[in-house]
């Protein structure tokens, strides 16, 4: 139904505003049937921060900000789900027009700001459907207007931690003035102390609850060197590479959107977003696994983010284009890629090229 409906309904959707057409997005996922999921090939299944992935492939973060449609996303086949950024109150984010869609680059930039309906609206529905199981996240973020940021944290991970599946710190988003300070060492370093504390503290009466950090693709080297350093000190669970972009490369085609502010995100964003990928795999050295996101359009750019170094991936923006086919197109690729490599899973490939990858010349 869900396929059908995308079939008829995508040109309706491109005409559309973007943000209208994502609202309509969400509410077709709600009205939609629930046929039972496929099983998926046990080989892509993935064992990473104490979770079992039934497939390496989840939706990222933005889609479902609400947590108004978890179930519908696993059923269409992926592995896991994201939901948020969620803030401990609600707040508006920036004012519309605030996504943009570059159709000759099959990219977005948006300029949202975290708008989320806040806490208790996300936590009672994610607490309704806690019993069905299936992995979801949380993405997790401060109030634009908050004085102590670190606070806001910890209070989302103590309020979210019986039923989230695992926390996304979000520290990276270009759209909240100041939250990408949150990246520099000292900063970093005492935010990831009090969300640890928090995350150990509450798995006393709700278990166990990874903590994953979500950095930004713009970090210089020397940057990227203090963010993994304190992520390895602290113990966080894993991190995510990467959120969107500030640059334009040079490449865009569409020219006005593209001056846009915000976060840019597609296919334009791939290759800087697997060069840090590597580069962080590198740095990481096997501490803790990693998720892929950015630029992931095909089961090839899906391949190619595993070898760069990603037990994970996340895809989102390439589904505006491409539709909810693409989650099909990637698991085959992925199981085609272990017959081609007589691997018994995906984990034998995670991190073939990344030493490559960080000798070749930056992403232009």
């Amino acid at each position: 139904m869900i396929g059908l409906f995308e079939r008829f309904a995508r040109p309706l959707l491109r005409a559309m505003d973007p943000e209208d057409a994502h609202g309509l997005a969400l509410r077709a996922l709600k009205l939609a049937p629930r046929p039972r999921a496929v099983p998926d090939d046990d080989r892509l299944a993935v064992r990473a921060f104490g979770l079992t992935f039934p497939n390496p492939l989840g939706l990222a973060a933005g889609f479902d900000k609400h947590g108004e449609v978890p179930d519908a996303l696993l059923r269409v086949g992926f592995g896991f789900t994201e939901v948020g950024t969620v803030t401990p109150r609600p707040q508006s984010g920036n004012p519309r027009p605030r996504l943009f869609r570059l159709n000759a680059d099959e990219a977005v930039i948006n300029r949202f700001g975290f708008n989320s309906e806040g806490e208790a609206a996300v936590l009672a529905r994610l607490a309704a459907r806690a019993a069905r199981g299936g992995i979801v996240g949380v993405n997790v973020g401060a109030n634009k207007t908050t004085d102590d940021r670190g606070a806001d944290y910890v209070r989302l991970i103590e309020a979210f931690a019986p039923v989230a599946s695992y926390f996304t710190v979000n520290i990276s988003s270009p759209n909240t003035p100041g939250l990408r300070d949150l990246q520099q060492s000292a900063a970093l370093d005492d935010l990831l102390a009090r969300v640890v504390a928090a995350r150990d503290r509450v798995s006393l009466r709700a278990g166990d609850t990874p903590v994953l950090l979500k950095i930004a693709p713009d970090l210089t080297l020397s940057e990227l060197d203090d963010v993994v350093a304190v992520a390895r000190r602290r113990t966080v669970d894993g991190m995510i590479i990467g959120n969107t972009t500030v640059a334009r490369p040079r490449t865009l085609r569409e020219a006005k959107a593209a001056r846009e502010a915000g976060g840019l995100s597609g296919k334009p964003l791939f290759g800087l977003a697997t060069r840090m990928l590597a580069e962080t795999f590198v740095r990481a050295e096997g501490q803790f696994p990693l998720v892929g996101v950015g630029g992931i359009d095909s089961g090839t750019a899906a391949l190619a983010k595993v070898r760069a170094g990603a037990n994970l991936l996340q895809v989102y923006s390439a589904l505006v284009f491409r539709g909810l086919g693409l989650v099909g197109e990637i698991k085959e690729a992925l199981i085609a890629a272990l017959d081609r490599h007589e691997a018994h899973t995906l984990a034998d490939l995670v991190g073939a090229d990344a030493a490559d990858i960080t000798a070749q010349a930056w992403p232009g």
